[in-house]
């Protein structure tokens, strides 16, 4: 297994989900992953977050909407963090190459500290500072998270962002449809694969905001399809045969978007 203890600064190390029913996606993601899970309560005995678990790793975590995301109209979604180890500079940098703050920095109890920013092409990317929460513990294996790619109508913009913010350098291989690599270390053949960005097509609604999307490894791509449909949820796109496995992007009852993917064994 891909178990975990620690992440080097611009590898995305986290992910959670906001949404309007926490009881619901517990049931949803039980029934789908098989997730175990615990509730972190503050001192009044109030849930304020829940931590999710596979194979006895730490995969991800759920937070409920207050009234006022709700009552914005805020859709459910899974966030993408970046871990860092100076979230005050990572802040600073994320304003100065374009981005806006959208939360924090802000200290998580004993965790560690947490922010959130809306990159020049509006898509939501957070960064994690770790303290006794390093992150995820399994990755790469069913059911945990394998790859978080951005989704957005404007590439270009993006490029230099994420470039000043985390450090990556990108590869983008021009087809069918242009996809573009994220690196740490530069892009040569020893550098350290962290993600990807693709243009979102025209086919996608206007009202679709530019997005982080979470993919997770399941042992079987078709029938975790199969049971999401029994369990309320939907298939957007798939399953669709690509080189390194087959995938299916999906979305929960509540709404969050994620992909789910057979990797092949040599990946």
């Amino acid at each position: 297994m891909s178990k975990r203890t620690s992440y080097a600064p611009g590898i995305p190390s986290w992910i959670d989900l906001v949404t309007p029913s926490r009881a619901d996606s517990k049931a949803f993601y039980d029934a789908l992953f098989r997730w175990t899970f615990d509730d972190v309560e503050d001192g009044e005995g109030n849930v304020v977050y829940t931590q999710c678990f596979s194979n006895g790793g730490n995969v991800a975590g759920i937070a409920e909407m207050g009234p006022e995301m709700r009552e914005s109209g805020m859709p459910a979604a899974w966030s993408t963090y970046v871990a860092t180890d100076d979230i005050g500079e990572t802040t600073k940098k994320a304003e100065a190459a374009g981005g806006s703050v959208m939360m924090g920095p802000m200290q998580v109890m004993d965790a560690g500290q947490v922010a959130m920013y809306f990159d020049p092409t509006g898509a939501a990317i957070g960064a994690w500072q770790a303290q006794n929460h390093p992150g995820a513990t399994l990755v790469n294996e069913p059911y945990g998270f394998s790859w978080n790619e951005l989704n957005t109508r404007d590439t270009a913009a993006a490029i230099p962002f994420y470039r000043a913010v985390f450090g990556w350098e990108d590869r983008t291989v021009e087809g069918p449809m242009q996809y573009t690599e994220w690196y740490l270390g530069g892009s040569g053949k020893d550098a350290l694969p962290v993600g990807g960005m693709l243009p979102m097509p025209d086919m996608v609604p206007a009202e679709v905001p530019p997005h982080w999307l979470t993919y997770f490894a399941v042992e079987d791509c078709d029938a975790t399809v199969a049971k999401l449909g029994e369990l309320g949820g939907t298939l957007i796109n798939g399953p669709l045969d690509i080189p390194i496995g087959r995938f299916a992007v999906v979305s929960d009852p509540g709404g969050a978007v994620f992909c789910v993917m057979r990797l092949l064994e040599t990946h």
